[in-house]
């Protein structure tokens, strides 16, 4: 792998997993040209680059294909159809040269429950046939940097939801791959350990390394991340720094309305609303945007009403990549 290649690139990447029953998508053809089954698509045409040494951020809500992404970039499944490359190994073609080239933060932590926390390291550092003097001297650095060094004789189950996590990043760095894959990694912690989670990853990505993160929480995506990319339904949907795409929302703030039943006909007639530059239906909601912000909220209810619904809830927001994201799916992340 050249030092100015991609870290990872993906080329038309397709995942489809077939449906219960078997039943057959008309004109519907898989890589080999086989018929595929009636189906649902996971990942539809994802192409990505990312950099050596960045931290790249896949957004989206649950659902939408993050960790479809990580499982084929990890080896985990194979796709449909499509490339990718992840170190500068083929993932279809040099799964056993991708797997020794990278660390991955499971959804939920795995470890072995039986063993405690000293011996899950040494255990997995096996798989890579480290020797054990090395092997002693990598798991107590990891232990040490990561805070859990006093943890080393406990079982997996005695640990915080933190400190299991913290020994699926140790086991992940053991071997010290290329690439670190992280999937949900904060998912079900509190907000302290949340926190002190993301001091450890920036830390990680102080040093140079280049960590693919999946998160559907914005303020983590937008705190961690160099770059993003915003994936809803198995499509890729946007690409960019944090700071550019919320440049991208919809200008002015958001005026989200909960109605009490369908809102086209309103958001059909709140644009002709002095100062609304855009506006949106997604069942009972009807979202504007303006420049003039909370200002237009007697305007909005006054057409709501006219167009036969009661305003039953108010929401603002300031651009953000929350409102981008709504702006492009019509719908929140969470």
């Amino acid at each position: 792998m050249s030092a100015d290649a991609p870290a990872i690139r993906t080329e038309k990447l397709r995942k489809v997993y077939p449906a219960p029953g078997g039943r057959k998508v008309r004109g519907g053809r898989g890589a080999t040209g086989t018929p595929l089954a009636a189906s649902i698509v996971a990942l539809d045409a994802l192409d990505l680059e990312i950099r050596p040494g960045e931290f790249f951020g896949l957004l989206g809500p649950n659902g939408a294909g993050k960790t479809t992404t990580i499982a084929i970039l990890t080896t985990r499944a194979r796709p449909t159809s499509g490339t990718a490359t992840v170190a500068g190994a083929d993932v279809s073609r040099e799964g056993v040269t991708v797997r020794q080239r990278i660390g991955v933060v499971p959804q939920r932590p795995n470890p072995d429950r039986a063993l405690d926390v000293r011996d899950n390291l040494l255990f997995h550092a096996s798989y890579f046939g480290m020797p054990k003097a090395r092997a002693v001297a990598r798991t107590s650095a990891l232990m040490e940097q990561l805070g859990i060094a006093d943890k080393g004789d406990a079982k997996p189950d005695e640990l915080s939801g933190g400190q299991g996590q913290r020994l699926m990043i140790a086991r992940a760095l053991l071997h010290e791959p290329a690439v670190i894959f992280l999937d949900e990694p904060t998912v079900g912690l509190d907000p302290q350990a949340r926190l002190a989670l993301w001091d450890i990853l920036r830390g990680l990505h102080a040093e140079g390394r280049t960590i693919v993160m999946t998160t559907h929480y914005m303020q983590e995506a937008e705190t961690l991340c160099d770059r993003l990319a915003i994936v809803d339904q198995g499509k890729l949907l946007a690409v960019d720094s944090p700071d550019a795409l919320k440049a991208r929302a919809p200008g002015g703030t958001q005026i989200e309305l909960a109605l009490d039943g369908d809102a086209a006909l309103a958001a059909e007639r709140a644009g002709a609303v002095p100062g609304v530059t855009r506006v949106t239906a997604s069942g009972a909601v009807l979202r504007a945007y303006s420049e003039r912000g909370g200002m237009l909220i007697p305007a909005l209810i006054e057409v709501a009403e006219g167009a036969g619904r009661v305003v039953q809830d108010i929401h603002l927001a300031p651009p953000s990549l929350e409102t981008l994201f709504v702006s492009i799916t019509g719908r929140k992340l969470d």
